[in-house]
């Protein structure tokens, strides 16, 4: 069935339908990942957009739920240049567009990708509607393409009640602003207790389950819409307990601390961003998920010390508080999809709260 994406700026690129038929509507933002594409569809903080995959042939090795980053996915849609639609028997598994029609994702193929690609990043990133329609009405198209806010995402993918995981050594409280099942699972990998709750959760709530540490997941969206969360983080800071900030919990902690964020023209999405630590003075490559981003002249000097940049742009991938146990990161250290490079991150996390249970912690800088 033929299928075509109109842009909030008029243009069209027709193709084939793939996965669910129907319409859709979201932000078209790219992923640079050459695999990964199971993980990222199930993204939850890819909520609310529709993802290109800038690498040619997706889905040649098949879809398990094995590898399923949240319960099911929560993009708006798909685009690549090419859907592999074969059956996979090695896998044991189904084809993509199979998983799409189950979870009623629709997507559309035989486009330029290349081109759109370098449409967003010399434009920036656009709202668009993937139509299997006919005979659209193209002022009614702009009207609902340019009313299109993803405001409401995070309470949309945070868990609604609050759960644990096991083992235990170190007690993590997490929260939920669209936590990838990765993350519990590298905690779960350290012999921690991992105690999840609700984006929305009081403190008190969170301080009944006495953590040693608190990490403020990845999520999606604008951290300027969940501004009615940053008194509840304040509050977590006050009690000195060792803190995580990933992506979105690194922006939302930001805010706490007096920085400031700001959208980036396309943002960074793909497993294949290099970033330096600058305390290590080394380059890993990371996996990352972001629109936007905490502005390095917009922290205290005196009170913050910027630990990661990225290379491509020089923007801030990273920091730790110089008196309080706070580290933060922008990319993803649990890297699924990506390479491994960066899971250290959650080894200095665990190091910063064996310090603080011993007294030790003065300084982090």
């Amino acid at each position: 069935m033929k299928a075509q994406l109109i842009l909030e700026d008029g243009s069209i690129y027709k193709g084939y339908a793939f996965g669910y038929q129907g319409d859709t509507i979201g932000e078209i933002v790219f992923n640079t990942g050459m695999t990964g594409y199971q993980e990222t569809i199930t993204d939850p903080s890819y909520k609310g957009q529709i993802v290109l995959f800038t690498y040619p042939l997706i889905g040649n090795y098949g879809v398990k739920k094995l590898f399923n980053q949240s319960k099911k996915p929560t993009i708006n849609g798909l685009i690549v240049k090419e859907c592999y639609k074969d059956h996979l028997d090695w896998q044991k598994g189904y084809t993509l567009e199979n998983y799409m029609k189950e979870n009623k994702i629709i997507g559309i193929e035989g486009i330029d990708t290349r081109a759109l690609t370098k449409k967003i990043r010399e434009r920036g990133t656009m709202r668009g509607i993937i139509s299997c329609s006919e005979g659209l009405n193209k002022e009614k198209i702009k009207e609902k393409i340019m009313s299109y806010q993803n405001r409401r995402a995070v309470l949309e993918v945070s868990t609604k009640e609050y759960y644990r995981l096991k083992p235990k050594i170190f007690n993590i409280a997490l929260i939920d602003y669209g936590v990838k099942n990765y993350i519990l699972k590298s905690f779960q990998e350290k012999n921690c207790m991992v105690h999840v709750f609700p984006a929305f959760s009081k403190p008190e709530q969170i301080f009944k389950v006495d953590p040693d540490g608190i990490v403020l997941s990845n999520g999606p969206g604008d951290p300027m819409d969940l501004e009615f969360l940053i008194p509840n983080i304040k509050k977590i800071i006050s009690t000195e307990i060792p803190i995580l900030g990933i992506c979105l919990g690194h922006q939302l902690l930001s805010i706490a601390l007096g920085g400031q964020t700001e959208r980036m023209k396309y943002g960074h999405r793909g497993s294949n961003h290099p970033v330096k630590d600058l305390q290590k003075n080394k380059i890993y490559i990371t996996s990352q998920n972001h629109g936007y981003v905490v502005r390095k002249d917009s922290l205290e000097k005196n009170k913050i010390v910027m630990t990661h940049i990225n290379m491509n742009d020089g923007t801030l991938e990273g920091f730790r508080h110089k008196m309080l146990p706070i580290l933060s990161v922008q990319f993803h250290p649990e890297a699924g999809p990506g390479p491994q490079d960066s899971q250290y991150i959650f080894d200095d996390f665990i190091q910063m709260i064996e310090k603080a249970k011993k007294g030790k912690v003065k300084s982090h800088a």
